[in-house]
């Protein structure tokens, strides 16, 4: 916990309970359904909770925003972001029925009630949202095209609506395509060497 805490000093008692609890549950749910690799389940705060909250560094989601998680596999960025923040919500959608069953007992064993998950593909689902948030699942014109007109057309938050995802290495190529994009290396925000060529990238729609 000191990893997250030295990062964001501001949490309340109750997001730091949650988020305490998190490598135990999922350490818990690993041994039944595997959705994280051994190395990383270690190396959880750092890998999965720290990476995902790394978006709250770039946006501060007002109340009532609406966040869809695309792909979200055990939860990731999703349970996280859900935890700093409460008077959002959280629509965690995976087309791997095992993946959900995990989420939906880690959100049950957290009480986290702003979250909702469906195993669906994204571009099946009759709803609408405020941004999409992903991690690793496919290049950005494909989760662009996926998720078309699905935004809400308002955009109420410091920045427009529209897709943020979590990438590594080179994404230069899947980018041309895309014009309006902006891209925030990990590292400049989070002070670790496992960040070094971790960026988020965000697509106003």
């Amino acid at each position: 916990m000191k990893l997250i805490l030295d990062h964001f000093p501001n949490l309340n008692k109750k997001q730091i309970e949650q988020l305490s609890k998190l490598k135990a549950i999922y350490e818990n749910w690993n041994q039944k359904i595997n959705v994280i690799s051994r190395k990383d389940i270690d190396n959880i705060n750092l890998r999965h909770v720290l990476h995902s909250m790394s978006i709250a560094k770039f946006i501060k989601f007002k109340k009532q925003t609406k966040i869809l998680d695309l792909g979200t596999g055990g939860g990731f960025p999703g349970i996280p972001l859900a935890i700093l923040f409460p008077d959002c919500n959280f629509i965690l959608v995976d087309s791997v029925k095992k993946k959900i069953t995990v989420v939906e007992n880690v959100v049950k064993e957290l009480k986290l009630n702003n979250v909702i998950s469906y195993c669906s593909r994204v571009e099946e689902l009759d709803l609408k949202f405020d941004f999409l948030v992903t991690r690793a699942v496919a290049k950005m014109p494909k989760i662009i095209n996926w998720s078309r007109g699905k935004f809400n057309l308002e955009s109420n938050n410091e920045i427009k609506n529209g897709v943020i995802a979590l990438k590594g290495g080179d994404i230069n190529e899947e980018l041309l395509s895309i014009n309006n994009s902006t891209i925030l290396p990990i590292e400049e925000i989070l002070d670790n060497q496992y960040f070094i060529n971790k960026k988020i990238v965000y697509v106003p729609i």
